[in-house]
């Protein structure tokens, strides 16, 4: 054949434009559900109670969308940046949280027990919900550094699990100091996710497993844990132990949601939030309205779309075509997760007591902004991940064009 009988063949702009990156519009369409369900839920917790609000049903509703707002805003500025540019920021974007835990133990402002915000701005920042983000992206980029390119190791040996340990050690102790316990669990959780997650020897979880519980025990013998905390503890054991002191929460919420049945009592007419027996009822304990308000139904419909978050996130890291993405990804899935059980476990009385918000739903800046950015770092792991494939996808097809 001659070369003037050779036609390349051309692909075709469907066939192109087919393999644009796109979001991955599941997980974006769950979090704005829960957002939603969130605001509602926010807003009757808090109508019906003028000593909160002083008087304005939609004060707290007003700031709710207000911290979603500002939350929405960070999460496609991180949704937007580079994958490359992630890796780069992670050793300053930990480096603030510990600046930030730090600032907290010197000027921070102490409510319920708990030393954890500081106020910037006219705005109560809590720095252990960031920290949550900067460990999983610390612990992702350690194994990342020294397990890709085709000179360096493949596995993750103990060097590697030592190194993430010592970016999870320093902010676990700063949050142990403050204290709060709640983000303490959620973090140690999340720490042995990403570490079961970058395959890692199996030795090494039986190890941190055993540890974990006997740092557990050394803390309630040393004194380390507040008195109330304890009693918490003793009272998830035995809710009758103390049914107005450090029982009362659980005894109410359990109320709570045992009254809303299958289709609950419609919304702003729960007969426990409109008295206000649930403390804390528009964070910790969000779950009850749900419960009580929109029934069993609507609290499935919570969880249904919690799960399809963490399956998305899941998913996200199955696909991820580098080591970085993948363990940040399992990370995310693992903090939302554990959280949100913590969260729903304390509200039906099979979990203690321990003040975590419930992701995407509960009332808080801080929580807020860190899940979105969360959310926002999976969609650019997502992202990078279609563009690998597209990329691979066009290559395939400009070499068989040739022929």
């Amino acid at each position: 054949m001659s070369l003037t009988q050779y036609r390349p063949r051309t692909i075709r702009p469907e066939s192109t434009f087919a393999r644009v990156p796109r979001l991955d519009w599941v997980l974006l369409l769950a979090a704005i559900a829960l957002l939603a369900l969130g605001a509602l839920l926010v807003w009757s917790a808090t109508a019906q109670r003028d000593a909160l609000t002083g008087g304005d049903p939609q004060a707290f509703l007003r700031r709710h969308l207000v911290n979603i707002a500002i939350g929405v805003v960070l999460s496609v500025l991180v949704a937007a940046t580079d994958h490359r540019w992630v890796r780069i920021l992670a050793p300053a974007v930990y480096a603030a949280s510990l600046l930030g835990l730090v600032a907290v133990l010197v000027m921070g402002t102490t409510i319920n027990g708990s030393r954890s915000w500081i106020v910037v701005a006219g705005m109560s920042i809590q720095p252990a919900e960031f920290a949550k983000l900067s460990v999983v992206i610390g612990m992702a980029l350690i194994v990342a550094e020294r397990t890709e390119g085709s000179w360096r190791q493949r596995e993750v040996r103990h060097l590697d699990v030592l190194g993430m340990l010592a970016v999870a050690a320093l902010p676990a102790l700063l949050i142990l100091l403050q204290p709060d316990l709640g983000t303490m669990l959620v973090l140690l959780a999340t720490v042995f996710g990403v570490i079961a997650a970058s395959g890692a020897p199996r030795r090494w979880l039986v190890a941190l497993a055993a540890g974990g519980v006997a740092l557990a025990t050394v803390a309630v013998h040393a004194g380390v844990l507040k008195a109330y905390q304890i009693d918490r503890f003793l009272a998830f054991m035995d809710p009758t132990l103390d049914p107005r002191g450090a029982g009362y929460n659980t005894e109410q919420a359990r109320i709570a949601i045992g009254n809303g049945g299958v289709f609950g009592q419609g919304l702003f007419n729960g007969s426990q939030t409109r008295a206000g027996f649930v403390p804390e009822q528009q964070t910790d304990f969000i779950f009850t309205v749900a419960g009580e308000e929109l029934g069993l139904v609507g609290a499935g419909v919570v969880i249904a779309l919690l799960g399809v978050v963490l399956w998305r996130a899941l998913t996200i890291a199955s696909q991820a075509g580098d080591v970085f993405g993948r363990l940040v990804a399992a990370g995310v899935a693992c903090w939302l997760g554990f959280q949100s059980f913590q969260n729903i476990g304390m509200c039906l009385g099979i979990m203690p007591v321990t003040g975590v918000p419930l992701p995407l739903v509960s009332y808080g800046g801080s929580s807020m902004f860190a899940t979105l950015m969360a959310i926002g770092l999976l969609q650019t792991i997502h992202l990078r991940t279609q563009r690998s494939r597209g990329l691979g996808y066009a290559q395939s097809r400009l070499e068989r064009s040739r022929f």
